[in-house]
């Protein structure tokens, strides 16, 4: 069976990444099986919490053809479902400190579950992204002269 995982890769380069969750998403059937082709993006996608329950807004999962009338809506708000321990670690954070919540990978674990790799962000400075893109030549270039 094929792995299917969707990275955002520009969170790494926009965010600090400072903690990991791990989220199972409230999906309907149609765009489970569209995230089994690996039709989704997330890269403008941002969680909210709202009435002490977690959303992803503005993640974007194409529809599945076959399903025709039975289709979802492509660009809805998820329910992302966490312990009650974790969600009020997040909110605590993002109230008080000004963290942001990021989604950065989605996958389906052993037992066939879509889950999403979600993270605690503060937002990188301009310093801060050059700094990054300096890092990643300088790997680059070592990488290069080591298959020499």
């Amino acid at each position: 069976m094929k792995t299917i995982e969707i990275k955002n890769k520009k969170a790494r380069y926009a965010f600090h990444l400072i903690e990991r969750f791990e989220a199972g998403l409230q999906l309907s059937g149609s765009e489970v099986k569209s995230l089994r082709l690996g039709n989704a993006n997330f890269r403008d996608a941002y969680c909210l919490i709202v009435d002490g329950e977690l959303f992803i807004k503005k993640m974007y999962i194409a529809e599945y053809e076959p399903a025709n009338i039975f289709n979802h809506q492509p660009d809805r708000d998820r329910k992302l479902l966490l312990k009650k321990r974790e969600l009020r670690k997040i909110e605590k954070k993002v109230q008080a400190k000004g963290f942001t919540v990021i989604p950065v990978r989605l996958y389906f674990n052993e037992r066939g579950l879509a889950k999403l790799e979600i993270a605690l962000a503060q937002g990188k400075k301009a310093y801060d992204k050059r700094q990054s893109i300096k890092e990643r030549d300088q790997k680059r270039e070592l990488s290069r002269l080591d298959k020499m």
